[in-house]
């Protein structure tokens, strides 16, 4: 169950990747990169932070394969599509929750503490997002006022909620990926907003 949830996850993302990439203009080079950032970057920030070795993606090249086709297609149906913003934002829910999933079972197998576990999981959930909104000159969706990180922050602690309770692992993720992915397109049909802290420094 894992292994489909991440491999929809990684070709949502390098979608995302490469319709954000589009809209800066990129060549094919720079929409590649793009959504090869987007797609594994979460994961190699993660790896590297828990020192795990080798990182997950070198031990798999069709992983990479399949982020490129994930993009190129994205390329592909793009222009017949009328809703792009709308299309991304649900290809980059899917991305957020099922690497916030897949983030917290790689700590929990590498025996981290619960704080470290739910870190683990929103490092992989929002990192490579991160890193594709900078490079495309945005400022990132999980910095702006949206339900994002927050929603990253409640998968994690109830995947690890109902991993203590001893639910079958694959009804965890069931039931973590259908809460997390239901939040998040809630929040943004229904334009759920955080509180923003707007500071001016006024001269006298």
């Amino acid at each position: 169950m894992l292994t489909l949830i991440y491999l929809i996850a990684i070709t949502a993302e390098a979608m995302t990747g490469a319709l954000a990439a589009g809209r800066r203009h990129m060549d094919i080079f720079g929409v590649a990169v793009i959504a090869f950032l987007t797609a594994l970057g979460g994961g190699t920030v993660r790896d590297i932070v828990l020192g795990r070795y080798p990182i997950g993606w070198t031990q798999h090249p069709e992983y990479v394969l399949l982020v490129v086709a994930g993009g190129l297609a994205a390329v592909l149906v793009a222009r017949y599509m009328r809703h792009l913003n709308r299309l991304f934002l649900i290809l980059d829910a899917l991305g957020l929750v099922a690497f916030t999933i897949i983030g917290c079972d790689v700590a929990l197998g590498m025996g981290y503490h619960p704080v470290i576990i739910v870190m683990a999981g929103m490092i992989t959930g929002i990192a490579g997002g991160i890193l594709r909104d900078v490079l495309c000159n945005r400022v990132p969706i999980v910095f702006r006022r949206e339900l994002y990180a927050s929603v990253s922050l409640l998968v994690a602690i109830l995947y690890l909620g109902l991993n203590h309770l001893a639910m079958p692992h694959d009804w965890n993720v069931i039931a973590s990926f259908a809460f997390g992915l239901a939040l998040r397109l809630v929040a943004l049909w229904r334009e759920w907003q955080l509180p923003v802290f707007a500071y001016r420094h006024d001269h006298h």
